[in-house]
């Protein structure tokens, strides 16, 4: 019973914030973790919107330019994705600089990390809101249509408020997958959550506590991240009721 109180002690001694304790290693990578997911995610729903438009109503060229883009996005594992985009993708541009006579650049973690998983976010929310733009009744976009509204107007006015109760569920999975595929940064040496506690288990050659602790974290922003949704689930859907769709 003593050894089992001293072992939870210096366990708790390892998480404490200050030092030689690793806790705000953990919360600085936590940080990272959203910041990156937060940026990755906007930029994903922002190119999932252009993506989605342009399948649906693109042309010829637009739409197999887009289903290449979905399918090798979707086909190939997000961590061959993550290497490809991070190391290629940074070399071809420092190339191509150099080839116009400027200077190689040191692109950040943050950006890179942003980046690339916003390019990956961006192939799925292409097929989540492709799918619910088609949940739009054709009668409501004709009609406001047939009253003279722009492409833009019907847009903002029919087509996304209408959708988002259809989007909202794949929306909040797209949210979930990003969080957790920060953690395939840790592969290219950013100090987010799973790389921080990989090198406090390290040093520490306390695997089991800092493991949990970092799988105790995204649990408890996953449980924040459900409540959130669910309240935007609930507001999206009583609104839809209010219009009597």
């Amino acid at each position: 019973m003593m050894a089992d109180g001293s072992a939870l002690s210096a366990s708790l001694d390892l998480l404490a914030y200050s030092p030689p304790g690793w806790g705000a290693n953990l919360l600085r990578g936590l940080g990272n973790t959203v910041l990156i997911a937060l940026g990755a995610y906007g930029v994903g729903m922002f190119l999932g919107t252009l993506g989605a438009f342009g399948k649906l109503y693109g042309g010829p060229l637009t739409r197999d330019l887009l289903g290449l883009y979905t399918t090798l996005v979707r086909a190939i594992p997000e961590l061959v994705l993550i290497l490809i985009l991070y190391f290629a993708v940074t070399d071809l541009v420092n190339q191509a600089l150099l080839a116009l006579g400027y200077a190689r650049i040191q692109i950040s973690g943050v950006a890179a990390g942003i980046m690339v998983l916003g390019v990956v976010q961006g192939a799925y929310a292409t097929e989540v809101l492709r799918g619910a733009i088609q949940s739009v009744p054709a009668g409501q976009i004709e009609a406001a249509r047939a009253m003279g509204m722009s492409p833009l107007l019907v847009a903002r006015r029919i087509t996304l408020p209408l959708m988002l109760p259809a989007a909202i569920p794949g929306m909040a999975n797209l949210w979930m997958i990003v969080t957790k595929d920060t953690a395939l940064l840790a592969v290219v040496g950013f100090n987010e959550l799973v790389q921080e506690s990989r090198q406090a288990a390290g040093t520490t050659k306390a695997f089991f506590t800092f493991f949990m602790a970092a799988g105790v974290l995204f649990l408890c922003m996953s449980l924040v991240s459900n409540q959130i949704f669910a309240r935007i689930e609930a507001w999206a859907n009583k609104g839809t009721k209010r219009g009597g769709i």
